[in-house]
């Protein structure tokens, strides 16, 4: 199973957490025949687990994360009645937060509520670096089906947590619009850049 160092993530959720950080160190080593920059980098054990899942659409990672998501689940053991997965702000033929959403959901026997969408698209929010621009970007991004949420606890989740932005964005509209009675938070990874 992979070694991991949950870390706590703080937002507008009344609790959450980040199984480990996604890379542990990256170092910048040159460019490739085409212009493109390349680096050494070194991932927790979890993050290479995603990396392989994301990027090169390995499903055979999904049970090793799944494994090491239901053993931290085992200490902390928030009170949730669903899981929310955030919905996916890129397209790819494995969608990770989507694919891992729903194994945790029957590894831990957690409903699934993919109850929360995106109104329109929008540039990725890892190339928009100016926290004022996020939060526009952010603004009445995603509608909540309350039918789902209501009176629930939820158990939001995604795979990589970077700012937090979106997590905290779709947390507030679970409260408002969607009327959570309690929502904690939980990521597979999160940056180093947010420790």
């Amino acid at each position: 199973m992979a070694n991991i160092k949950p870390r706590r993530i703080i937002g507008e959720w009344r609790e959450g957490f980040a199984l480990d950080l996604q890379t542990l160190s990256s170092e910048f080593i040159g460019y490739d025949e085409i212009g493109h920059p390349r680096f050494d980098t070194t991932r927790s054990d979890i993050g290479e687990l995603l990396y392989q899942l994301k990027y090169k659409s390995d499903k055979d990672a999904v049970q090793e994360i799944v494994q090491a998501v239901e053993e931290f689940m085992k200490d902390w053991h928030p009170a949730v009645d669903i899981l929310v997965p955030v919905p996916p702000s890129t397209r790819r033929a494995v969608q990770p937060v989507l694919v891992l959403a729903k194994a945790i959901s029957e590894r831990l026997r957690i409903p699934l509520a993919d109850c929360v969408t995106r109104t329109r698209d929008i540039p990725e929010l890892k190339n928009v670096s100016d926290l004022d621009d996020r939060l526009e970007l952010l603004e009445g991004l995603h509608a909540i089906d309350k039918s789902a949420t209501q009176g629930k606890s939820v158990l939001l989740f995604d795979d990589l947590y970077r700012s937090g932005a979106t997590m905290n964005a779709i947390t507030t509209e679970l409260y408002e619009d969607g009327k959570a009675a309690d929502v904690f938070a939980l990521a597979i990874t999160r940056t180093r850049s947010h420790q």
